[in-house]
């Protein structure tokens, strides 16, 4: 699904890593990526491949985030982007990957 911009995503849009790229200026790689060009924060849960045990619990997604010794500092790196996303203006995008190489889009702002 080719997208021009981040207002014509709606949830359940499937994208490959390319384009999720092109759309929000990130990393083509994991799960935090932080795009100032667009002032957002991209956020991948890789169901098929991942280290980290994301899961949803009813309606909230428990996120592990970055890091993979010990306790999650909340204070450092995307951690810190996302854990102050209310106030610090970052928009957050969460997509989830259930096949390899398509990224369906959730909700932005999450």
């Amino acid at each position: 699904m080719p997208t021009d911009s981040i207002a014509t995503l709606s949830p359940g849009d499937i994208v490959l890593n390319a384009e999720l790229c092109d759309i929000f200026g990130c990393s083509p790689q994991g799960g935090m990526r932080r795009a100032k060009k667009t002032n957002t924060l991209v956020i991948v849960t890789n169901h098929i491949k991942s280290i980290y045990d994301d899961r949803w619990e009813g309606d909230v997604l428990h996120y592990t985030g970055m890091g993979q010794d010990g306790d999650m500092n909340l204070s450092s790196a995307q951690n810190r982007t996302l854990n102050e996303s209310p106030t610090n203006g970052v928009k957050v995008h969460l997509f989830e990957v259930f096949k390899p190489k398509e990224y369906t889009y959730v909700s932005g702002s999450v």
